[in-house]
């Protein structure tokens, strides 16, 4: 059943429906009408409609696993952002479930601009690294950001030279162009403006997996400078595409399509993300240990993994992931760690991955000097 059909079934008026969910009676008309909610607000409506309407309603046009399979391969997506081209980018079907459009901001024509603007939100932003943003003096657009997704918006740009209204598609090109060009400086730009810089998780995609983030990675990985053009696409009526809608807009405008999950992937195939950085033998409330310090290069912190008895070949070895949780592990009783203490005597061996937290303490490397 569909949110009309129980509107009708029911004799809930349309104002009624928006009180008992929070939202206005012209979101309310929105749903009705075929636009996606969130998936907070799918489940809260499966809740109040008591299942009746379930929240996989509002999503019948998911792209199947087939139709996944259909994507195209990152690499030739990164060919076609270093031949200036435009790709779309999906993300997870439990995040947005959305496509954006995207290219490399250095690298985009009036024309692709204006195509942006026809098919999206027109809504245009421009994700770049946090380096670029503070070079650029471009402050957030908000103090406390209460965005969803977590959205780094900052304040909004036009640039200066040339300048009209800044809303043409030939001026926010200028205003990109401009934002990609390591010459340009702060004072070069208007604020606010017409281009809504984003600034990603150092990481890229390996951090968080959003829009932002994969733009940064692709012109990065197509050899131009880490500056994107996002916007999200949309129906003519205003709705969001999603799922299947964008796989057909995709192939009907002859673009490449990659997904997020696709973008990590290749990441993670050809990066080298975790360095060894000492070894040192400890001694725990489990007896003496093998201490190995490893780093990555996104995070302040060194990880431990400390090694009980010998590993051997590696089978069938007890391996635990505790994240770091210094009032249980240091002054309370333990409890996670003290249990699996207790597997790792009954096997005679065991590995602790302990994964340390925040951005303060001495590096993992140095406590081999505790222990001498």
């Amino acid at each position: 059943m569909n949110l009309a059909q129980w509107l009708k079934k029911t004799g809930t008026t349309q104002a009624a429906l928006g009180k008992m969910l929070g939202i206005t009676q012209g979101r309310v008309s929105q749903l009705v009408k075929g636009a996606a909610p969130s998936f907070e607000l799918a489940g809260k409506i499966e809740q109040v409609t008591r299942g009746k309407v379930p929240a996989q309603e509002f999503y019948g046009d998911d792209m199947t696993d087939e139709e996944k399979n259909q994507l195209d391969s990152v690499e030739s997506a990164i060919q076609a952002i270093r031949d200036g081209e435009l790709i779309v980018v999906v993300d997870d079907d439990d995040r947005e479930n959305e496509g954006d459009l995207i290219g490399a901001a250095s690298k985009i024509t009036p024309d692709q601009m204006a195509f942006i603007i026809r098919h999206t939100s027109g809504i245009v932003c421009a994700p770049m690294t946090s380096e670029d943003s503070a070079r650029l003096k471009l402050d957030p657009m908000v103090a406390a950001n209460d965005c969803p997704n977590g959205t780094a918006f900052t304040i909004s740009v036009d640039y200066r030279e040339g300048l009209t209204t800044g809303i043409s598609a030939a001026e926010r090109c200028a205003t990109v162009h401009a934002l990609a060009n390591s010459n340009v400086q702060a004072g070069d730009f208007v604020r606010p403006g017409h281009v809504f810089p984003l600034v990603a998780k150092s990481g890229g995609v390996l951090m968080r997996s959003g829009h932002t983030e994969a733009a940064v990675d692709i012109t990065r990985l197509a050899g131009e400078p880490p500056v994107g053009v996002i916007s999200e696409l949309v129906n003519d009526d205003g709705t969001v595409k999603r799922g299947r809608q964008v796989l057909e807009f995709a192939r009907a405008h002859n673009l490449k399509i990659i997904s997020v999950d696709a973008m990590i992937a290749y990441r993670q195939s050809r990066e080298r993300l975790v360095e060894q950085a000492a070894s040192f033998e400890v001694e725990t409330a489990m007896g003496p240990a093998r201490a190995h310090a490893f780093t990555t290069p996104f995070e302040p912190v060194q990880h431990l993994a400390l090694v009980f008895g010998e590993i051997g070949d590696g089978r069938e070895i007890p391996v635990r992931l505790h994240r770091e949780n210094v009032i249980d592990d240091v002054f309370g009783d333990g409890g996670m760690l003290a249990k699996t203490y207790d597997v790792f005597r009954e096997k005679g061996r065991g590995i602790l991955v302990y994964l340390r937290e925040g951005t303060t303490g001495v590096p993992a490397s140095r406590l081999e000097d505790a222990f001498q």
